[in-house]
């Protein structure tokens, strides 16, 4: 075993390989040195420049219009937890769903000891999709400050309907939010057709970028208050936090390798193309959907339809544990997925997998075909078990 080619298929939790250059990239800052917005020599204005550009991929992948908007962190959750205490107020009324992460589930629940009104709405227990009228109909029953939608699910790969939602809230004055963590990098988003408020992701999945990365995008008019507040190398004169963006919300030295490694991943997004990246995506998915449903024993979750789904594929196979698979995989053919409930508990409880969870494989744009065929072999002997 010690001598076979690991098969890593847990993109969901962080996109592995990266492409070369993002490896590049991270050991050059790391050599670099130099603080960005902390000097004005030559290795300082470098790293600054290494991080606007951070800022300026961001704006052209996403269509936002300008990159000053856009507040690095160290991750998703953090980006999430800056839009949601920034926002929220005692009294202001929240609608989100069930298949949620725990990056929002968790936060929203600490905000409800605090005054604020949550309330979810049920995905369908097949599709995990919900329903854009059922999202609507909630958001009418009592002002409501804020929806907040999980673009892709993490569990299921399930697809919200939110072509419409952004304009929707638009015109009933309610403040649009997507989790974007299994999107960004994956799904064509474009922050102006969606009309996006706030839009948070993790820099080291579909971005292609390191760990310890992510950022919040921050629509123009929309005030928000800062969770840390320190030193951001402008106004250093005054004991005030800055009013502007994106300093108003980066106290702290940057993870300049971090975001230099990011950058990276999103040039070579950028030049590959979303659409070829979502069509080898679904290639993938379709190949593993089709594979795990000639195989008897096997339940699926999700969406019938591949267009509907990400990159997210979870199953369970009869009388056995998702654990005892998971392990096997690895134990037998090396090969890395997830098992259990993916920091997503009500997403289970949606689909009535809750409280084993499922067994998720999630491929990658670097995933081979033959890397797929070994992992549907090793399901079909684990299969002939049950």
């Amino acid at each position: 075993m010690s001598q076979m080619k690991p098969i890593y298929l847990d993109n969901a939790a962080t996109s592995h390989p990266k492409p070369e250059s993002v490896y590049d990239a991270v050991i050059d800052a790391l050599r670099s040195g130099g603080s960005p917005g902390r000097g004005h020599y030559r290795q300082t204005m470098a790293a600054e420049r290494q991080v606007f550009e951070t800022r300026e991929a961001l704006s052209e992948l996403f269509n936002a219009g300008g990159s000053d908007r856009f507040v690095f962190g160290p991750n998703g959750t953090a980006a999430i937890n800056l839009a949601l205490f920034g926002l929220l107020k005692p009294g202001d009324r929240v609608v989100t769903t069930t298949v949620e992460h725990n990056a929002v589930s968790r936060p929203l629940r600490a905000l409800q000891d605090r005054g604020v009104v949550v309330e979810k709405v049920a995905a369908d227990p097949q599709s995990g999709i919900v329903s854009e009228s059922d999202l609507q109909q909630a958001c009418l029953r009592e002002p409501t400050r804020l929806l907040v939608v999980n673009h892709c699910s993490n569990v299921i790969g399930s697809i919200q309907p939110i072509t419409n939602m952004g304009r929707w809230c638009h015109d009933h004055d309610i403040l649009f939010m997507l989790d974007g963590a299994q999107s960004a990098g994956m799904l064509p988003i474009d922050f102006q057709a969606l009309n996006v408020d706030l839009f948070a992701a993790p820099g080291h999945k579909g971005l292609l970028g390191p760990q310890g990365t992510g950022f919040l995008y921050v629509k123009e008019g929309i005030e928000l208050t800062p969770l840390i507040y320190g030193g951001t190398g402008a106004n250093s004169h005054s004991d005030l936090q800055p009013q502007f963006l994106p300093e108003r919300f980066e106290s702290g030295t940057h993870n300049l390798p971090g975001l230099a490694g990011l950058r990276a991943g999103l040039t070579f997004l950028i030049k590959t193309g979303i659409p070829a990246i979502r069509a080898r995506e679904v290639e993938l998915t379709d190949r593993i959907l089709t594979g795990l449903a000639g195989i008897e024993g096997v339940k699926l979750y999700g969406p019938e339809d591949v267009m509907m789904r990400g990159g997210a594929i979870s199953f369970n196979v009869a009388n056995q544990d998702p654990a005892e698979v998971g392990y096997a995989l690895d134990q037998q053919r090396r090969i890395s997925v997830r098992v259990g409930l993916h920091c997503a508990p009500d997403a289970h409880r949606s689909i009535n997998t809750y409280p084993t969870g499922t067994v998720r494989v999630s491929p990658g744009y670097f995933t081979t075909d033959a890397e797929i065929e070994s992992f549907l072999q090793v399901i079909q002997e684990l299969s002939g078990k049950s």
